[in-house]
């Protein structure tokens, strides 16, 4: 999430070096990840040999499509939560085509030979899932020093890693859970090109848990929240809602960033 600068500070790269992504044109697009366990590509015609099995993917319950509102919740989600840790990480975001309206290969990871429509982008998905297409457009919109130049670029993310203040926290302050069973984690750091500073908590447990908040004079605003519904999972950042006291409920599977105004105090 801080562009591994311990791998790509050498030589005065910056995070630029590194390419975030979760999936791309080999496997499943992000909406199969969260609704096959398996792959499905029976009409590759190579008797489903062909293709990865290890795609570390989740069903949320059902194997494909299904109309049950709480897995297609998760889903929604979990895709959600996806784009989000992708794009607030420092380093060059990639995104496969389609995934910001969830589109389906109908669980085929190898779709190579494909030309037809279950390959094809649905036009119709942009109605469908209009409320992923507006959260990936507002993700966008904040990538910071998007308008500069690569020099200005590798100069500017290099100072903001180092100028960032970073501490890391778990539900308690300054407690991070670093070890294999963990499913939760907070960042706190500072923007001070926006003159910000952020919470970021991301709650991977099928529980909801609450996260301790260091104090801030004015207050944190919540930004985002994916377990909430649209237009309320991701707001415009001049439009983001006070919360009150000095923890926050994260609903399980989800990820909530918190914003504030830098020098408010901590």
């Amino acid at each position: 999430m801080l562009g591994s600068h311990d791998v790509y500070g050498h030589k005065q790269r910056g995070p630029e070096g590194s390419v975030n992504f979760v999936t791309c044109h080999d496997g499943f697009t992000l909406n199969d990840l969260v609704s096959y366990n398996d792959k499905h590509n029976e009409a590759n015609g190579e008797q489903n040999r062909d293709g990865t099995s290890d795609n570390k993917s989740w069903n949320c319950g059902i194997e494909g499509p299904t109309e049950d509102p709480l897995i297609e919740a998760l889903r929604n989600r979990q895709v959600k939560n996806f784009f989000a840790v992708t794009l607030l990480s420092l380093g060059v975001p990639m995104i496969l085509m389609g995934d910001e309206v969830r589109r389906t290969q109908g669980g085929n990871n190898n779709a190579y030979c494909r030309d037809d429509e279950s390959v094809w982008f649905d036009w119709s998905l942009l109605e469908k899932h209009a409320d992923m297409h507006r959260f990936v457009k507002l993700l966008i919109a904040r990538r910071l020093l998007r308008n500069m130049d690569h020099e200005q670029q590798r100069t500017s993310l290099t100072q903001l890693i180092d100028q960032a203040n970073e501490t890391w926290h778990g539900v308690k302050l300054y407690e991070p859970d670093w070890g294999d069973q963990s499913h939760s984690i907070a960042l706190r750091a500072d923007l001070k090109p926006e003159r910000m500073q952020f919470h970021l908590i991301l709650n991977g447990y099928w529980e909801a848990l609450d996260f301790e908040l260091p104090p801030v004079a004015q207050g944190w605003r919540r930004w985002i929240d994916t377990s909430l519904e649209s237009p309320h999972d991701i707001v415009d950042w001049d439009k983001a809602s006070p919360i009150e006291g000095l923890t926050y409920r994260t609903s399980p599977q989800s990820v909530v960033m918190l914003i504030a105004k830098l020098g408010d105090g901590i």
